[in-house]
């Protein structure tokens, strides 16, 4: 059957905004895409047909926003070469594994990411493809674009690039990197065929050069450029590592935001994943251009890369959202515990008092839509898009934790799946299940696409 509405009854605690109380025993109306009301539990009449969901042992909250990806690295998780690498030797091993990236390994990974992070309460997310091997002659987001229709997930993927190899100085392989012209023209197609500027789209575009290790410069301002000619978002790895800071200085004798200053990739339509070197007049010029940040905490730990300064940047009004990133640096596209990570790294370093769950919170849902485009989403208020992430208290994981049902979700719990994940009005997991999508098929597929992946560079 075909519901018209989803009709959410007797909600244990409800958090609409981050920044708002939440509500206790209401019920929320879903209609098409969007809320339709909310309101005490009884006083709301659906349109039938309706699916009513009891959830009176839940939290309700808005669907998460991933703010940053690498969704092929789904098949090269826990390698034991690079299990201890920092990232310049992690990336040069990867490289002659990912440059045997085809068709079925970007649809198959692609798949695999959104559903773990669709089963941990993630409704929107990025994804920074930025490697294009030669040979591959597909519409490499077009499978991408499939994916995430198939699995119901809110997209919005950067057209990644490279176009500084080694023998021009650079780190990947000469087989991974392209032109800029060939760049440049695929950007402009995809941004012609899949960018919708709508603040509810279930597809975006944003353009991507990879990092200052990995682009020329002159790439750098032609992609800004570009566009901001057709009003789309800009991406970049920036301030990773020291190393990173090292290179720019040796090659560009300056610092990486210099150089994104010198290149105009810089401002409120701009994103950087990891952020975490920046010195004090940095992150001034970062809260002045309202440039944002793609925080990475797993994976900033995973390779010792440092901890961004994620308290302070809150601190001066600059907007940071969280990201699980690779699934090769991560090594997982756990959502909620993205969240927790979040919380705790801040507290080694700053103290208790250094981030609340509540600003973790506004980070994984209205900061990351802000930083994403999307104008009405991150939020659960009338009119607004109905993505939304629902977990059973009612299990030993929360016992004893309700004085805050929602802070519970970060400081407790041992099972770190939503019950329910509804995307733009539509169910997607049912139950702690995906809906349309053997879930023990996709696994299958995705380790032999992996064996497949892993044989072609022995």
């Amino acid at each position: 059957m075909i519901h018209s509405s989803i009709l959410l009854q007797h909600i244990y605690c409800l958090m609409t905004d981050s920044d708002r109380p939440t509500r206790t025993d209401v019920d929320l109306l879903i209609e098409g895409n969007k809320v339709k009301a909310i309101g005490p539990t009884g006083t709301i009449r659906p349109v039938e047909p309706c699916r009513i969901i009891d959830c009176s042992h839940h939290v309700v909250i808005p669907g998460f926003v991933n703010t940053h990806h690498h969704f092929y690295q789904t098949l090269t998780r826990n390698l034991p070469a690079v299990q201890d690498a920092e990232l310049f030797d992690w990336l040069r091993y990867l490289y002659n594994i990912w440059k045997h990236l085809d068709e079925e390994a970007v649809y198959v990974s692609s798949m695999l990411a959104m559903a773990e992070l669709l089963k941990t309460g993630c409704t929107c997310t990025t994804d920074h493809h930025y490697l294009y091997p030669s040979g591959f002659t597909s519409d490499l987001m077009g499978c991408q674009f499939e994916a995430a229709d198939r699995v119901g997930m809110r997209f919005s993927p950067t057209r990644g690039s490279m176009s500084l190899s080694q023998k021009d100085g650079g780190l990947p392989p000469d087989s991974v990197v392209q032109t800029a012209d060939q760049i440049l023209a695929d950007s402009e197609r995809v941004i012609h065929t899949y960018h919708d500027p709508d603040g509810m789209a279930m597809h975006k575009i944003v353009l991507a050069p990879c990092s200052p290790f990995s682009v020329t410069k002159e790439l750098m301002k032609e992609s800004a450029a570009l566009a901001r000619r057709h009003g789309v978002r800009l991406h970049t790895h920036l301030a990773e590592t020291r190393d990173e800071n090292q290179f720019c200085i040796e090659m560009y004798k300056k610092r990486p935001l210099a150089l994104m200053e010198e290149c105009d990739l810089i401002g409120e339509d701009v994103f950087y994943a990891h952020g975490i070197h920046f010195n004090d007049d940095e992150l001034r010029l970062l809260a002045e251009s309202q440039t944002h940040i793609a925080h990475c905490p797993s994976s900033n730990m995973r390779l010792g890369s440092g901890i961004c300064r994620v308290s302070e940047m809150l601190r001066m009004g600059i907007n940071v959202g969280i990201a699980v990133d690779g699934s090769a640096s991560n090594d997982s596209s756990d959502m909620l515990q993205e969240l927790r990570t979040t919380l705790l790294l801040q507290r080694v370093q700053q103290g208790a008092n250094a981030i609340t769950a509540r600003q973790v919170f506004k980070m994984a849902t209205h900061n990351g839509a802000k930083l994403l485009n999307f104008s009405k989403v991150g939020i659960l208020q009338e009119g607004w898009a109905a993505d939304i992430a629902i977990f059973d208290m009612n299990h030993i994981g929360y016992a004893g934790a309700q004085s805050d049902p929602i802070a519970s979700l970060i400081f407790c719990g041992y099972d770190h799946q939503a019950s329910y994940t509804i995307v733009n009005g539509n169910i997607v997991v049912d139950n702690k299940r995906l809906v349309g999508i053997n879930e023990e098929s996709l696994a299958l597929i995705a380790c032999r696409s992996s064996d497949r992946l892993l044989a072609k560079a022995r």
